[in-house]
């Protein structure tokens, strides 16, 4: 989350500082932060939901069951809307053309994202957390195994701290 939330910050500070003269630094942050988002979406398909499933907590694994089903509703339009916002200005080209359209959609799309992630940081992990720490007396190895998924799920996605619901100033 980290590093998404600071290439949506750069993206705001090449945007104000003037979007023709830094174009190409645009467009380049952009594919930069898709391949960001998509790590962190198969990391979290591909590793975080199934170790919950596996996890021989019963809260956890409907917990997981749940918030995959959530994630895959929610999550699946605002990934599409990334996508097509960074097929479309993945060009310096293209934002020079419509530097307007650009700012327009970044808004509302980078918006989308930003919104998604304080509500991953609310109420999802902190609930995961939560349920291992209720459950800390069952099996140690079952334990451990979570706790060294958990611990590589944040080395590869990171943590956001929340920096307060005006972080995204208009690009």
């Amino acid at each position: 989350h980290l590093d998404i939330l600071r290439s949506i910050d750069l993206l705001r500070q090449l945007t104000h500082a003037g979007v023709e003269r830094n174009a190409a630094e645009i467009a380049q942050r952009i594919v930069a932060m898709s391949s960001t988002i998509k790590l962190h979406l198969a990391v979290e398909d591909q590793a975080l939901y199934p170790a919950l499933q596996r996890s021989g907590n019963a809260s956890l694994a409907r917990m997981g069951r749940q918030i995959k089903a959530t994630s895959q509703g929610d999550m699946g339009p605002i990934a599409s809307a990334y996508d097509a916002f960074a097929r479309r200005w993945n060009t310096a080209e293209s934002l020079r053309t419509d530097e307007k359209g650009f700012r327009a959609e970044a808004n509302v799309v980078l918006r989308k994202v930003y919104e998604r992630m304080q509500r991953e940081d609310r109420d999802f992990y902190p609930r995961i957390e939560e349920q291992e720490a209720v459950h800390a007396d069952s099996a140690a190895p079952a334990r451990i195994a979570f706790a060294g998924l958990w611990a590589g799920f944040f080395t590869l996605v990171y943590r956001c701290v929340c920096v307060g619901s005006n972080y995204l100033w208009c690009l």
